[in-house]
């Protein structure tokens, strides 16, 4: 009789917040690609219809939005804030992301970079959901009383911008180089087409992976940022360094 085999629990979801429609394509969608293929659930929630760009109207970016989230097989919603090139850190806003966090019971949440030198909604939204995360935890806020408090496992930041990368934290690096990893997030970011038309961000994405990648001795990868150092139960959960030069 063959024994039974001893499948491991379900991961807990991914929680991945962007600014604008296109922040989580281009700042971590490889990321994304690569955990939807290993079979872990994502959700998407967008902060703003990205109203204030110099292409595409708001319907146009939901619909690309959309796309963009089915091709990397993510789930998506739209939270409204304050609105493209408006957001403001209020503490409003971090009792509904946190709500967010409580219905989505998240074991990694994603947030922009907390770096400055970037469109300020990324940087903005970074302090807000950093804070929900640990709001999130906490039993006696009265306005999150409704949802069971969470605690989320890791919070790591993604750098949409090369100058959004922080230079106070080491970053955790992320093989993407399997083909259908790398062939779905290309077609998400191209899914972003009335911003892909204005500048080739696809191709800048591309090549900081391919960079990432030379530094790491694979093909390509994307850095994540973590907020706390990663907790690990033994040394063999650790993967090759990154250091090949």
């Amino acid at each position: 009789m063959k024994p039974t085999p001893i499948l491991p629990p379900e991961l807990p979801p991914i929680l991945a917040f962007g600014a604008h429609p296109d922040d989580l394509e281009f700042g971590c969608g490889g990321v994304i690609a690569s955990e939807t293929r290993a079979g872990r659930s994502v959700h998407f929630i967008v902060c703003s219809e990205g109203e204030s760009a110099s292409q595409g109207t708001p319907a146009e970016r939901r619909i690309e939005a959309a796309n963009a989230a089915a091709i990397l097989g993510a789930t998506l919603e739209f939270i409204q804030l304050d609105g493209d090139a408006h957001l403001e850190i209020r503490a409003a806003h971090t009792l509904k992301l946190a709500a967010a966090i409580r219905r989505i019971r998240p074991g990694i949440v994603l947030a922009p970079s907390l770096v400055e030198n970037q469109h300020p909604d990324h940087s903005r939204l970074g302090h807000l959901v950093r804070d929900a995360a640990r709001l999130a935890r906490y039993g006696g806020v009265a306005e999150l009383r409704e949802l069971p408090p969470h605690t989320v496992g890791q919070l790591y930041y993604y750098a949409v911008t090369t100058e959004a990368e922080p230079r106070d934290i080491s970053p955790i690096l992320v093989d993407i180089s399997h083909p259908e990893v790398l062939a779905n997030w290309t077609a998400a970011m191209a899914a972003h087409a009335t911003q892909a038309r204005a500048r080739n961000y696809v191709e800048l994405q591309l090549t900081r992976a391919r960079l990432l990648g030379l530094r790491a001795g694979v093909a390509q990868a994307q850095a994540l940022y973590p907020n706390d150092p990663p907790l690990l139960a033994a040394l063999s959960q650790l993967g090759a360094s990154a250091r090949r030069f």
